[in-house]
């Protein structure tokens, strides 16, 4: 038994799938299959049972997970304490909804980095909204930038940006007919029924079928550009293809959408002197300019580095 499989077994309860759990972990399902088997058969016990509405605990589960979750924190003061001692780098594991790990999480690590003038090693990576709170919760992140998360336990959520929704088409062009049937262009968050982009959808009662997804935000840009639908996008961050004339924002029954940005993480005397730090960071004039301006952004599969489950390897 290994606090990888542990760390495995927990996401998997929490978010109610191995492809969830995988997808967190950013790790290949047959990854946390093979992590769920070795822990059967160590206890000898199913543990997980699939059933009509996703996994459900066994009895043996249900008590796991309780402890499972206690040595999965454990296993991180552990690492902290470790690495403390041997003077090596703080950590400080950040995950953030996907159109501000392309944009703006970049550039707020990079300015964090060059102003603290401590040795913090911050690494990034992508989640979706129903993972924040397990991830944070659970020790395998130290915070999480993005929506408010109302059911985050007893973590807290402040806010740090406000920023708004808009929908964009080609400078010149509006696509035909009712804005359901439209084409629908978003990268991964459209696909997060809880992320700002997803709620947009559901308000303007779009399809499924109506929706492409392209791997990041700028794809899905450059393709209502080009005239193959709509696109929604945080407001300033596609302020400048407006001005080029490339985009234009549409007017919509729910748009402008409020959207604003929250960092969730531990109460006050629980988080990691690193996350401390990053906080208050974000309060400053430098935090406030680069999310207002982040630059033109990368895409995020650059800021998805393995800082979850490989943590304990």
């Amino acid at each position: 038994m290994t606090l990888t499989q542990l760390s495995a077994f927990v996401l998997v309860a929490r978010l109610g799938s191995v492809s969830a759990a995988a997808h967190a972990l950013d790790v290949s399902e047959p990854a946390v299959s093979q992590a769920l088997a070795a822990l059967r058969r160590h206890f000898g016990d199913p543990l997980l049972v699939r059933g009509a509405g996703g996994m459900t605990l066994t009895a043996g589960g249900g008590r796991l997970l309780t402890i499972a979750t206690q040595m999965v924190a454990l296993g991180a003061d552990a690492d902290a304490g470790v690495r403390a001692a041997r003077g090596a780098a703080e950590q400080l594991r950040l995950i953030a909804a996907s159109p501000l790990a392309e944009f703006v999480t970049p550039p707020l690590v990079e300015a964090f980095t060059e102003r603290t003038g401590r040795r913090i090693e911050t690494s990034a990576g992508v989640a979706a909204t129903a993972e924040m709170p397990v991830l944070v919760g659970n020790r395998l992140a130290d915070l999480a930038v993005g929506p408010r998360l109302d059911a985050a336990g007893d973590l807290v959520s402040e806010p740090v940006f406000r920023a708004r929704l808009v929908v964009v088409v080609a400078g010149t062009a509006r696509p035909h007919g009712g804005m359901s049937g439209w084409p629908w262009l978003v990268d991964s968050s459209g696909t997060d029924p809880d992320s700002d982009c997803g709620k947009l959808l559901r308000a303007l009662h779009v399809a499924e079928s109506r929706i492409r997804v392209f791997p990041n935000q700028t794809a899905a840009w450059a393709a209502a550009a080009d005239g193959a639908g709509a696109a929604p996008a945080i407001e300033h961050l596609v302020a400048g293809r407006v001005r080029r004339g490339e985009l234009r924002v549409l007017d919509t029954p729910v748009t402008p959408l409020p959207a604003p940005w929250y960092v969730t993480g531990a109460p006050a005397g629980r988080r990691s002197a690193a996350a401390d730090a990053f906080l208050h960071f974000l309060g400053t004039a430098v935090a406030m300019r680069v999310m207002r301006e982040p630059g033109a952004g990368v895409p995020p599969s650059r800021f998805r580095p393995p800082v979850y489950v490989t943590l304990w390897h």
